[in-house]
């Protein structure tokens, strides 16, 4: 059986908890990032600045950039181009969530030596220091088949949802209603707040009724929570998942755009921080 090398391409909030968790689980890992070495304290003897090397080295690369632009650097850019060279990886794996439509186009892109996996992650970051994340796969199925004991490490939900870009198709129409309930969450607090309602017996009384939802019960725990809209935070990567999801669904002609779609983009743009002290953090 060949021995997996993992390389995570991508070392921020997602990714650096799942290389601990491989780790510790003890794979055999590599990280590639960007950023200087200095950022990453604990895993920075496991960090290969050389995307040609970080090739080399691994034969399962899983890559959480941030978004299209930064995938697209991290495979066939001159400064890191990681399926250019000789040695590209056996397995490409796509855990960032992006439209479904490129991850189509990326297959037609990718040398056939490389095999591609879409396997868009759910939770947030300390659902993966736990090994809690949901996955939701996409690809042939012997190739998630010898994922499997990578990702279960990583993850206690794994969804098998048929070819490339299903998983992905699946993840950003999840996203989509994960980002309505942020934005009804920050607007039904901030209304809350104006009507002098405390906002903590708003959520007691939501998380046991029917406006129950992943945002308002887990807010404690979400690390970004109180986050107001910006382009480089985590609010900024949920607008970029919501466009994901209607370009996954802009070459299908039956589904129109609905008012809806433009509503939430500008509900998110809108989002202040919430500055709700924490009853755990």
């Amino acid at each position: 059986m060949t021995k997996e090398v993992i390389g995570i391409a991508g070392c921020g909030a997602m990714g650096e908890p799942m290389i601990q968790r491989l780790l510790t689980a003890g794979f055999e890992v590599w990280a590639h990032d960007v950023r200087p070495l200095a950022e990453f304290g604990a895993i920075a003897e496991h960090m290969l600045e050389d995307a040609a090397e970080f090739a080399r080295r691994c034969n399962v690369v899983i890559s959480v950039v941030r978004d299209v632009d930064q995938t697209r650097s991290l495979l066939f850019s001159e400064a890191q181009g990681i399926v250019r060279g000789a040695n590209p990886p056996e397995i490409l794996v796509i855990s960032s969530t992006v439209s479904a439509r490129f991850i189509r186009q990326l297959l037609t892109e990718l040398p056939a030596q490389t095999s591609l996996v879409d396997a868009a992650m759910s939770g947030a970051p300390y659902r993966a220091r736990e090994g809690t994340l949901s996955f939701m796969l996409g690809g042939p199925d012997a190739v998630v088949d010898r994922l499997m004991p990578i990702l279960q490490v990583m993850g206690n939900r794994l969804y098998r949802l048929g070819d490339v870009g299903m998983g992905m198709t699946t993840k950003v129409l999840n996203n989509y209603c994960a980002a309505s309930s942020i934005a009804a969450t920050h607007r039904v607090l901030g209304m809350a707040q104006a009507l002098g309602l405390d906002r903590r017996h708003l959520l007691e009384v939501m998380k046991h009724s029917s406006g129950s939802n992943w945002f308002a019960d887990h807010i404690d725990q979400i690390d970004w929570s109180d986050e107001g809209y910006s382009l480089d935070n985590t609010i900024g990567i949920v607008e970029k998942d919501v466009l994901a999801t209607l370009d996954t669904v802009s070459e299908c002609p039956d589904i129109v755009r609905w008012p809806l779609d433009d509503g939430l983009l500008d509900a998110l743009r809108r989002l202040e921080p919430l500055e709700l002290e924490s009853t755990t953090r």
